[in-house]
């Protein structure tokens, strides 16, 4: 049979034209899978649509006709297993974490969403990034207490009258979902009420542990027609453990039913007397937490029914229904606690808070931290006194600050105000008879009741304006755990003593190592900050001082600037063969003088001339009065690495920002040597090795005094530089100076050699280059080596000299032996220790840079000389003639205008604990 061909929408038409036909082949036909695919596709919600006020109210009627949950369409989705368990969940998920929140009066029934936690993100985004602020934004977007409205009294009533299994489950789901300890009393005890058609209710609370347990109730005399929560402000009612129908009931766990109170010994009417309520017939019973311990007891007074009293069947609904209430006020209870730690704990982070904001001024430090704590413990007054002595055995005080709460006296503002500045004296001596027992045993005290205890002057105290009812004094601790002070509480706001929760808050609890620790913390790093402003300003003085005596005077650089600087022809400075010992001291400034404008440095970095004369003048002064390493080493080799740069034309190959470096550098790269090694000043712990450590100690000493000097006023010889120039040379004037570290030579020195063996040194590869310049320095710092025989062994002499003095303070000073370099009885052993220095170090180095400039073959061919002798001499010990000592350390010369070019300190032989052998 053929079908007639049918369009699509023709169908589709038809379908909208019969809606009925359409529902009834789909209730026939339709798939589970198709209604999942529909409601995937179409995202169907589950409340019903509600249009905003700008909406017509057609257009809302008509979202809610189109919606699967309104009821006018006649067609309920019943909801799939799997939309059961994403519905499920997600309750849970909303629910989960709700248990507090401060502000949930004013947003009662607001769910949880994620919009809100984003908002209050963003709350804590606009606050300071402290760790109090975000904490506390974290936990708030987090913590909620669950808040269901409780069903009216009346509708409790009806179901009492009409079923009563759904008004006792009823009950027990209004108080299974309070948190709040307060809330949840007032319930108790109005639905108490309605069970047992009591008249009034008291619930009374466990407080206290062991002996000092009393049972505690703010609530009292309440009845089922209360609408509003009872005052706050009423002074809550205490009865004594064990004391009246009450305290019987707590102590023994016993039901009590009286029929009429007054007859029964125990029952006591201060009650009665404080309300002015007559009690007639008493139902009292015991609350107990899952433990089964008592935490509580429930009362109910006077049936409403006249006549009536408590019956048997009263007693089982109460039996029923408060052991619901136990577990209730034990959840609420844990609740408060946990709450309680909570406001602590986020007090505490911002104790730490204020701790990083302030820690310059003693006094606004301290107190921060007692309105911290007046705030936590709630009391009258807060007192911490610091100690003037901290390893003194005498307590003595030195500083006491106090704060008075505004809330013990009737003229807030004023008495506030007057707190922060005085106190009486009275009160200073009570306080301090306390502390100094705190201060001197470190233990803290804890006086319940002041005038009770015989370490409290309770006759001083009547005398005072402020009486003293109760107090806790506790030890300050710092790092060290040394006691730097105490701080004392006194009398609470409430008029309860200090319990042991007080105590634990000023004690090492895991609350972020409590209270007192952040006040030693805070106290002692501020007085630590003190203690370094005044070091510093005596640094500061010092320095000045210093710096003044250091520096050149105006008459030197005047005379320096009007001088006449002779040529290089005539200073002979340009050569390799130079006499280290040709000129005196004022000579070899001009000479350097002389160096800087023959290198074109002066107008090419635009340094003004008298600048550089104040510069130079002040260097020469800060190089000290030692054997070796003085001003003349210091000229010498600048001078060598003029003669390189010149005449061996190395200054044709570096660049003049480089050029610049090496001759500052080699003025400076000893500056301040105190005639030791930097193997000395680690054994001696000094303090230069713990400034810079043991590695390249004296270096990095040389190259930030050079900075220190260039820094003084009128000293910057690179002032005219640009940023990038300066920034470059302070790097290669660094890398010049550390460079005369032998260590560093031993580390560069085989690759330096193997790609100059081999041919592959290239100038145009930067670190070819950092090496070349680092050899170049070495080269210069042990010239000496390749001077004429006189001088070359008048400077070996010289450095030996510097050397024994060394070996003597080791022998005084250490109780060692020194090394045979070090050693003076050893003295004979020079010319061997020479010839493994030369072929060990220097020859190597030497010819390698032959290599890469033919011109300096002179000093090798000086150095082969040189070592000729040294060997000759070397020979006659051995063969048992004796070589005559050097007659002067100094050959006639000053230790300020002699000096010698063989070696660093630190080196081998002549500056290393290892003889040369041990060099390859």
């Amino acid at each position: 049979m053929a079908v007639a061909k049918m369009l699509f929408s023709d169908v589709e038409t038809f379908l909208d034209s019969h809606p009925e036909l359409f529902e009834d082949y789909l209730n026939r036909k339709g798939s589970y899978g198709m209604v999942e695919k529909w409601l995937k596709n179409h995202q169907a919600s589950k409340s019903p649509v509600a249009a905003s006020p700008a909406e017509p109210r057609e257009e809302k009627s008509a979202a809610l006709k189109d919606s699967w949950a309104s009821k006018c369409d006649g067609l309920q989705r019943r909801a799939s297993q799997k939309e059961l368990r994403k519905t499920f969940a997600r309750s849970k998920a909303i629910n989960v974490n709700r248990t507090y929140d401060e502000h949930v009066n004013s947003r009662a029934q607001e769910p949880l969403t994620s919009m809100r936690r984003r908002a209050l993100l963003r709350k804590a985004s606009s606050l300071p990034p402290t760790t109090a602020h975000i904490l506390s934004a974290l936990l708030e977007s987090r913590v909620n207490i669950p808040q269901y409205p409780s069903t009216a009294v009346d509708f409790k009533y009806y179901l009492k009258e009409h079923n009563e299994r759904e008004f006792f489950l009823e009950l027990v789901k209004d108080i299974s979902n309070d948190l709040d300890l307060t809330s949840l009393s007032y319930k108790i005890l109005v639905f108490v009420c309605i069970m047992v058609d009591a008249d009034r209710c008291s619930l009374f609370l466990v407080e206290g542990t062991g002996n000092k347990k009393t049972l505690v109730s703010k609530f009292f005399d309440v009845h089922a027609g209360t609408t509003v929560l009872p005052s706050m402000n009423s002074d809550e009612v205490q009865v004594p453990w064990g004391k009246g129908i009450i305290g019987y009931v707590a102590e023994h766990g016993e039901t009590v039913n009286i029929p009429d109170a007054y007859q029964d010994r125990r029952f006591s009417d201060e009650i009665d007397k404080l309300t002015g309520y007559k009690t007639k017939s008493l139902l009292c019973m015991p609350i107990r937490n899952s433990d089964g311990e008592i935490i509580g007891v429930a009362q109910a007074i006077n049936k409403n029914s006249s006549g009536e009293l408590f019956s048997e069947d009263d007693e089982k609904v109460l039996q029923m229904y408060l052991p619901f209430c136990g577990i209730a006020i034990s959840n609420a209870q844990l609740f408060a606690a946990s709450r309680k730690e909570y406001d602590r704990s986020r007090a505490l982070l911002e104790v730490v808070n204020d701790l990083f904001e302030e820690q310059t001024d003693l006094e606004k430090i301290v107190r921060k931290i007692m309105h911290r704590a007046q705030t936590l413990l709630k009391c009258e007054r807060c007192s911490v006194q610091l100690l003037e002595d901290i390893e003194s055995p005498v307590v003595k005080f030195t500083k006491s600050f106090e704060l008075l709460s505004p809330k013990c006296s009737a003229d807030t503002e004023s008495s506030f105000k007057d707190s922060m500045e005085k106190s009486s004296y009275s009160d200073w001596l009570i306080n301090n008879s306390i502390a100094e027992l705190v201060a001197s045993t470190g233990l803290p005290v804890n006086i319940s009741d002041a005038y009770q205890d015989p370490r409290f002057d309770a006759e001083a105290d009547q005398f005072s304006d402020f009486h003293i009812r109760s107090v806790l004094c506790v030890p300050i601790w710092n790092s060290n755990h040394q006691i730097i002070g105490v701080a004392q509480v006194l009398n609470r706001l409430d008029g309860k003593p200090f319990d042991d929760a007080d105590q634990r808050l000023f004690e090492n609890v895991p609350i972020l190592q409590a209270f007192v620790i952040f006040c030693g913390l805070g106290i002692n790093n501020t007085i630590m900050y003190d203690q370094v402003k005044k070091s510093w300003a005596k640094q500061s003085v010092a320095l000045d001082v210093l710096s003044y005596h250091a520096t050149c005077s105006k008459t030197e650089v005047d005379k320096f600037k009007a001088a006449n600087i002779p040529l290089v022809c005539e200073l002979g400075i340009d050569k390799l063969s130079f006499d280290d010992f040709s000129l005196d001291v004022d000579a070899m400034v001009t000479a350097v003088l002389r160096m800087f404008m023959e290198l074109g440095i002066v107008p090419k970095f635009k340094i003004e001339y008298e600048t550089l004369c104040r510069w130079l003048l002040t260097v020469r002064k800060n190089y000290r009065m030692v054997l070796y390493h003085n001003w003349r080493h210091a000229f010498n080799v600048c001078q060598c690495m003029f003669a390189m740069l010149t005449t061996a034309g190395f200054q044709e190959t570096l660049t003049e920002v480089e050029i610049l470096a090496l001759i500052v550098g080699c003025v400076c790269h000893d500056l301040d040597h105190r005639g030791t090694n930097n193997a000395f000043q680690a054994k001696t712990g000094s303090a230069l090795a713990l400034l810079y450590g043991t590695s390249a100690t004296l270096e990095h000493h040389h190259f930030n005094h050079a900075v220190m000097i260039l820094q003084s006023e009128g000293h910057n010889i690179f002032s005219n530089l640009s940023s990038t120039e300066y920034s470059d040379l302070m790097q290669l004037l660094k890398q010049s100076i550390l460079a005369t570290d032998l260590t560093l030579y031993f580390e560069n020195r085989n690759t330096f050699f193997e790609l100059v063996s081999n041919g592959e040194y290239n100038w145009n590869v930067k670190a070819h280059r950092d090496m070349c310049r680092s050899m170049m320095m070495t080269a210069c710092d042990l010239g000496a080596v390749t001077k004429p025989w006189e001088i070359s062994r008048k400077v070996a002499e010289l450095v030996t000299s510097e050397f024994f003095e060394q070996g003597d303070r080791e022998r005084s000073e250490l109780k060692l032996t020194p090394s045979a370099i070090f050693d003076r009885n050893r003295k004979d052993e020079l010319p061997g220790l020479q010839l493994e220095w030369i072929d060990g170090i220097c020859a190597p180095l030497y010819e390698t840079l032959v290599k890469l400039n033919p011109k300096l073959q002179p000093m090798v061919d000086m150095i082969r000389a040189n070592r000729a002798k040294w060997e000759e001499l070397n020979n006659k010990r051995q063969h048992g003639h004796s070589i005559s000592a050097p007659a002067s350390p100094c050959s006639g010369d000053s230790p300020e205008s002699s000096g010698c070019l063989v070696s660093k300190t630190g080196s081998s032989p002549c500056c290393s604990e290892t003889p040369p052998a041990s060099v390859s």
